[in-house]
């Protein structure tokens, strides 16, 4: 006689309760259940002049509940408008306000917000001009302006010159379009290019650009003040007022500056401004001297140097490329370039701009414009006034008459009177070629130019010094990398990144102090280009999707376009220098892979998603045009577990048979987002269902019509047995059974997994909660008592439930958990006996064997059990070796059992005689009239002439038992061919009989049963 309280855990598919469909749960404001408290108040006249619970369109209900510090509009749900007359005649309604804890009441500084907020915390904010187009200006605009820029059209004369500022523009400009529409696509906060990239691509893309955007954005600050300090030590060398040697000059200064220029960013914002606009002025009046200069006349010096006023000649002269030292396009290219970085400065400070949203796209683009027409005019101007080479010796002129012998290279001179041929023979120090002080030298006041390196160079130090922490404070707060929370917190009105500031001046000081920059500087370039290739293809990726939700207020850009940037991005960097770019590959595919592992918990809605949904429904679609192939057959479960933790065993084995590789379908019946959780947990790759219905059996028939997605669809029913089925009601051993019945109707292949101490632990599980809330009340009992060992703890858990339990009850659990758990342990050297009694088309001899595949059952191994006619032992395993050699199934042993057809000895008959005793109507010994009577009273009991039709059947299920106890006893795992009953034939007391007899005191055994179409083969 079984332990009653081992009979009372029920291991039959779940009851239905009320769920979240009834409004039986409280819901959020997106109508899914999280427990979430809600106040209700009645409602108001609207609108609409009349009482209603629905509220007119408002933009606080929109907001984002994962970024909101002060007050949320919560509408209505669905269910509440659909069900709220029903509950007591009047209308009430749920407050729509969400009070978030530690909430004042006051509008929140959101990312949803669109409204101006008012400025009552002189919080500083930045227009267009001052915050986009400033910066943006001040960083393109640098050294190259007035160092390299005649050198570069020297090399490759003003034809290709205008090629190099012209591809470095479409770069840029490419990349401030994409920019632009990302930026549209909805409220930006601070972050720059780290948030437009994340917030569309997703953490693993934004995580990997934004760390090495934010550390190319520091080092920038040590070499832009390095380039600072050269020229100051330049200075100090042609007034011998050198203090130490060249380097530790330049140490020194670039150090001091970085002081002063940190001391400019920690004061604020709005200092930072001032000073940026002081640099610009001083930059301004810079460029409009070389104009200026350019048409001064020259005096005899200048033009002993090169320098000539506008001259046809010289223009003309200076239009072919000379590319000499083993220079080429690419190489001047290379070089020219980083002077046209800098696009996204204002993108950077996104935070700190009164709308980024109007702001970014028009002072990024316009400083595009502004700032290549300045290149490009200053370009020209030079070479229509200086020639490529001059020796600077007043001395070699030409008498007048005799220019009618010029020829060679250096014609326009000539023509000027000019003897410059010896520099065919030897270098010059002089003309665009040779002499990087050109700008000084054309422009009408030397001193000038200097100052605006001096601004060009603090002015780009700045924007860097100031970029990098705010973009690493985003970064931080998203809590990307755990390791650098620490960086999130903000100070003062602005929220300034101080630990930021810092931080970056440490990086900028080493390397100034201790770093090649020759080296470094190509990496930074790749780095900012790298970040400039991924707001194209987010541009592009976004579009592509095609996605409902991408829809940009700038509407001038090409998602092809964007693709083109991306790939012109990714060459470019390959052309500056190709050890860099792949250093720069490198570093962001291990931070990709490193954010990708970690799996951050976040979801920013990104494109990324939006391509994996539309590429599942093409697959879905091409699925579906492509019959099925017996070589491409993959189990695809559906699992009756209710809540999946209910039931860890069954799923534990399913997961098994699926894996990573095939469907899992749990079927749950309340709590979606409760069990999701659960189920993402524990790592467990499974699809959750849950449906609306009066019974289990029309549930489950209900899903197994509907689920699935063309060929994604289960084709296999996988349950746990129902122990209690001789305690249940009538009703419910009908709908298990049923289930079972539809199941073979709709061609499903069939799991029964049985388990001694049973499947089934909610009871455990419920009981726990109600400990773990009953002792909460000190953090120290409760983490004392997960500590504690797993017998005492469930000891504690079975007290604490309100009915007493009995300590046989209480072992009883305890085995129960044990066991609920054995499938998510390494199994021992032990065997999986398949009792392969039908050919069912192979399924009961394909999931055994995908669980020998398994790391977990890696130690087991298969062996073979088959039913044989007795004198043809030998043939019959011969055969059936054959048949598995073919099938390339390894198997440890093949038995062929011969006596199968012996009757079951008394005591397992009588075991089973017990078992049905109470659903038999035994109207054999009745008259006919009272047999009949009680036929029609219990059609569902088991009548001698039911017994008498399958006795040679049931005989066959009770061998079957005494031959798996003779066998398979020591087995790690059982699989049995399950028998199937005629509908309307067998009772279903029968066949439940049937089943228990067959599986009773045994390791866990699983009942299998396909659907009868081979899902094995043995052809290629």
């Amino acid at each position: 006689m079984e332990n009653d309280a081992y009979d009372r855990i029920g291991d039959e598919p779940p009851n239905y309760e009320e769920t979240s469909f009834s409004g039986g749960t409280t819901s959020n404001g997106n109508g899914t259940g999280n427990g979430e408290h809600r106040a209700v108040r009645p409602s108001v006249v609207s609108a609409f002049g009349h009482d209603t619970l629905d509220r007119v369109p408002n933009i606080d209900f929109y907001r984002n509940a994962g970024s909101v510090s002060g007050n949320r509009a919560v509408r209505p749900s669905l269910q509440e408008l659909h069900d709220v007359f029903q509950k007591n005649g009047r209308i009430s309604v749920t407050n729509t306000v969400e009070d978030r804890e530690g909430s004042d009441g006051t509008p929140s500084d959101d990312v949803e917000s669109v409204i101006p907020l008012d400025n009552k915390d002189g919080t500083v904010r930045f227009g267009w001009i001052k915050g986009v187009l400033v910066r943006c200006m001040l960083n393109i605009w640098g050294v190259m302006l007035f160092i390299r820029l005649s050198w570069v059209f020297g090399q490759a004369g003003w034809g290709l010159g205008i090629v190099v500022i012209a591809l470095s523009c479409v770069v840029t400009t490419v990349t401030g379009l994409s920019m632009s529409a990302i930026c549209t696509n909805g409220v930006v906060r601070g972050g720059g290019a780290y948030y437009l990239i994340s917030r569309s691509l997703g953490p693993e893309f934004g995580g990997s650009i934004g760390l090495i955007f934010a550390f190319a954005n520091a080092v920038a600050v040590a070499m832009y003040v390095v380039g600072f300090a050269e020229t100051v030590v330049d200075l100090l060398k042609e007034n011998n007022a050198i203090m130490i040697d060249e380097l530790n000059d330049i140490r020194i200064i670039g150090c001091i500056s970085v002081v002063l220029l940190l001391g400019i960013s920690v004061a604020g914002m709005e200092w930072e401004a001032k000073a940026q606009i002081g640099l610009l002025i001083i930059l301004l009046v810079a460029i409009v001297n070389v104009f200026v200069g350019t048409g001064i006349p020259a005096s005899t010096d200048k033009k002993s140097k090169g320098f000539f006023n506008y001259d046809a000649k010289i223009f003309m002269e200076n239009l072919p490329p000379d590319f000499r030292d083993g220079e080429t396009f690419f190489s001047v290219f290379a070089i020219f370039f980083p002077a046209a970085t800098g696009i996204l400065a204002g993108a950077n400070i996104s935070g700190d701009l009164k709308d980024p949203q109007d702001a970014l796209p028009k002072g990024t683009l316009l400083a595009i414009l502004i700032t290549g027409v300045t290149y490009l005019g200053v370009a020209l101007c030079v070479s229509a006034t200086v020639v490529r080479d001059a020796t600077g010796n007043i001395n070699d002129t030409i008498a007048t008459g005799m220019d009618m012998f010029c020829n060679g290279t250096n014609t326009a001179a000539c023509e000027q009177g000019w003897n410059f041929s010896s520099c065919d023979v030897s270098s010059c120090k002089f003309g665009s070629m040779n002499n990087f002080q050109v700008m000084t030298m054309v422009s009408g006041f030397g001193p000038l130019i200097t100052a605006g390196t001096f601004s060009a160079t603090l002015s780009s130090a700045l924007a860097s010094l100031v970029s990098a922490p705010k973009v690493f404070q985003a970064l931080c707060k998203d809590n990307i990398y755990t390791a650098l929370k620490f960086f999130a917190k903000g100070h003062g009105k602005n929220n300034e990144p101080i630990r930021g500031y810092v931080l970056t001046f440490i990086i900028a000081v080493a390397f100034i102090i201790i770093a090649d920059l020759n080296v470094i500087a190509p990496i930074i370039s790749n780095f900012f280009l790298a970040s400039y290739a991924l707001i194209n293809f987010s541009c592009f990726h976004a579009s592509y999707a095609k996605s409902p939700g991408w829809r940009p207020a700038y509407r001038y850009y090409n998602m092809w376009l964007s693709l083109f940037g991306a790939v012109l991005c990714c060459g470019v960097m390959f052309v500056i220098n190709w050890w860099a770019a792949l250093l720069t590959y490198a570093i962001e595919i291990f931070l990709y892979v490193y954010v990708t592992v970690k799996k951050p918990n976040v979801n920013w809605g990104s494109s990324t998603q939006a391509v994996t949904f539309v590429s599942a429904v093409n697959n879905a679609l091409s699925l579906t045009g492509v019959e099925d192939h017996v070589k491409n057959f993959r189990p695809q479960c559906m699992v009756l577990t209710g809540a999946p933790k209910n039931r860890p065993a069954l799923l534990d084995l399913a997961h098994c048979f699926t894996k990573n590789y095939g469907l899992c379908l749990t079927y749950v019946n309340a709590g979606m987002e409760k069990n999701q959780m659960w189920l993402n947990k524990k790592k467990r790759k499974a699809f959750y269902a849950a449906v609306a219905c009066d019974s289990f059996r029309q549930g489950t028939e209900n899903l197994m019509q509907a689920s699935g997605l063309g060929r994604l669809k289960p084709n296999i029913l996988m349950m746990g047995f129902k122990k209690d089925w001789r305690t249940a009601d009538t009703a419910g051993v009908q709908s298990y059974v049923g289930v079972l019945h539809d199941a073979f109707d709709f061609e499903y292949g069939t799991v029964v997994l049985r388990m001694n101490q049973g499947l089934d632990i909610s009871h455990i599980i419920k009981a726990q909660g109600e400990y773990t809330h009953t002792h909460a009340y000190t953090h120290t009992h409760t983490h004392q008592c997960i500590k504690q060992k797993q017998s005492e703890y469930f000891r504690l858990v079975a007290s604490s439930v309100t009915t007493p339990q009995s300590p046989q009850v209480v072992v009883v659990n305890e085995r129960l958990v044990s066991t609920s758990t054995q499938f998510q342990r390494k199994q021992g050297k032990g065997t999986i006996d398949v009792w392969w009694m039908f050919d069912d088309g192979g399924l009961t001899l394909l999931l055994p064997y995908i669980l020998t595949t398994r790391k977990k059952f890696k130690d087991c191994k298969m062996r073979i059990f088959i039913a044989g006619q007795p004198g043809r032992v030998e043939q019959d395993r011969h055969e059936m070796k054959s048949l598995l050699e073919k099938f390339r199934i390894k198997y440890a042993d093949i038995h062929v059992i011969d006596d199968i057809t012996q009757n079951p000895n008394s005591n397992s008959w009588k075991m089973f005689e017990d078992m049905i005793e109470p659903f038999r109507l035994h109207e054999g010994s009745k008259s006919t009239t009272l047999a009949e009577a009680l036929r029609k009273d219990n059609p569902w009991k088991i009548s001698d002439a039911e017994l008498d039709t399958f006795e040679e059947k049931t005989n066959l299920q009770v061998r079957l038992n005494e031959l798996l106890q003779e066998n398979s006893r020591a087995a790690n795992l059982i699989i049995v061919s399950m028998p199937i009953a005629r509908l309307g034939s067998v009772s279903d007391h029968l066949y439940m009989a049937w089943l228990d007899i067959l599986t009773k005191n045994l390791p866990p055994t699983m009942l299998i049963r396909g659907n009868h179409k081979s899902v094995l083969t043995f052809y290629s």
